[in-house]
């Protein structure tokens, strides 16, 4: 018969008063030291004639009734010859394997910010724009998951939430992100499968088209006005716009120059390879509507050593990135009749335009630090200082006259029989 009742337990605890066992028959008996913060219930036994004994829990957690329908279904167990303690240990070790196990296994991010910092960060020449994307498009979806939990079905679900907020291109971009971080995995032992490599262009939405769009002369003028009337539109993104259209170069190009390559007064900026895509130094020959924009724009500047300072901290960093790719917008919202277009797009409107007014193609890919393709570029190493001057002087009086409002009369040139 049951030996214990709730209402004697309650009391004893309200008295503080502590014992070592006090038996309720089956096995069962509660414990309270005056170590326990509450009395407990523990279970004995006997397996093959030796005495064991098991924690089965507090009293707080466990009634008299629960602890005695437990006791009951342990020593069941007993009766079938199972070690009810042993197993309870058991359970424990393999329990505290699996936190210990996930403590230290290797988390995809783990894994990345490795790849990062051995294979990229040292060889890119922009390594923030690899690691942005896997910040944005990556992390926030498989991140945080083990390396080896990473299955088809994960590297599909980031591919599709990339191809809801981007394009194909921004997807087949984070694809090859991918099965080159999971190949690193698996050089490293971490993995035996990469889990991506089955996956391609058509999972990503499909082959990339390269971009083709180039702004023609009424677009242009639209452009212009959209950047005097688009709103938050400063007068330095302004300029800042314009000497990236009538130059050709690269957004960074320009957004990380430093004052100190730019000579005014012989119309000279000197773009070293450090920050150029191909490498190369080249000397950029600026016409005199640039020279006078530099000037403007030089004047927001103080006394930073960037052409372009960033808009906070403007004596210790030049502009971001991201901030020309933030005020686009606002300029295409000012011309609603207009196909959107990147930044990069200015670079091909450049080259379209010259085209237009008869300049050589020769001298067009060198405005735009192109390297000569083919057995003539490994020969040629020619920069076309003058022609380019001339070319980018004619490109200039186009891009003044419409922005003024003007016809643009000037003959094209044409290439020498």
């Amino acid at each position: 018969m049951p030996k214990l009742t709730d209402m004697q337990i309650r009391a004893w605890i309200k008295a503080g008063e502590h014992f070592e066992g006090r038996s309720d028959g089956n096995g069962l008996y509660l414990r309270y030291r005056e170590t326990d913060k509450s009395p407990v219930w523990r279970f004995r036994y006997k397996l093959a004639g030796k005495a064991r004994v098991m924690l089965i829990g507090s009293y707080t957690d466990l009634s008299l009734s629960k602890a005695r329908d437990t006791a009951k279904e342990l020593s069941a167990r007993v009766a079938l010859g199972y070690d009810v303690a042993g197993e309870k240990q058991e359970r424990k070790s393999e329990a505290l394997a699996k936190i210990e196990s996930e403590k230290n296994a290797s988390r995809f991010s783990d894994i990345a910010a490795e790849y990062y910092s051995r294979q990229i960060a040292t060889t890119y020449k922009h390594p923030e724009l690899f690691r942005s994307s896997l910040q944005k498009n990556i992390i926030p979806i498989i991140g945080n998951m083990k390396v080896e939990d990473v299955k088809p079905r994960h590297i599909d679900s980031v591919l599709q939430d990339v191809l809801e907020r981007g394009s194909p291109t921004v997807a087949n971009d984070v694809l090859r992100m991918m099965k080159r971080i999971f190949d690193f995995a698996v050089v490293r032992g971490v993995i035996e499968v990469n889990p991506a490599i089955s996956f391609g262009s058509k999972d990503a939405g499909g082959k990339e088209e390269g971009r083709k769009r180039a702004l023609s002369r009424d677009e242009l003028i639209q452009f212009f006005k959209a950047l005097r009337r688009g709103r938050g539109i400063s007068r330095e993104n302004e300029l800042t716009f314009k000497i990236i259209l009538a130059l050709g170069v690269r957004k960074m190009e320009l957004c990380a120059a430093e004052w100190d390559e730019f000579d005014l007064e012989a119309g000279v900026w000197c773009l070293p390879g450090t920050r150029a895509k191909n490498g190369d130094d080249i000397d950029i020959p600026l016409p005199e509507p640039v020279i006078e924009w530099i000037k403007e724009i030089r004047l927001f500047a103080g006394d930073s050593r960037w052409l372009i300072p960033a808009r906070k901290a403007r004596t210790t960093a030049h502009v971001s990135r991201a901030t020309l790719n933030m005020v686009l917008p606002s300029v295409i919202k000012e011309m609603p009749d207009v196909e959107p277009f990147s930044i990069h797009d200015l670079r091909r409107t450049m080259r379209t335009q010259m085209a237009a007014i008869g300049i050589d193609p020769v001298i067009a890919e060198r405005c735009l630090n192109h390297r000569i393709a083919g057995i003539e570029g490994i020969y040629n190493r020619h920069q076309y200082f003058d022609e380019r001057k001339i070319a980018l002087a004619q490109w200039a009086a186009l891009l003044v006259a419409l922005e003024r409002g003007e016809e643009y009369n000037v003959t094209p040139l044409r290439a020498k029989k």
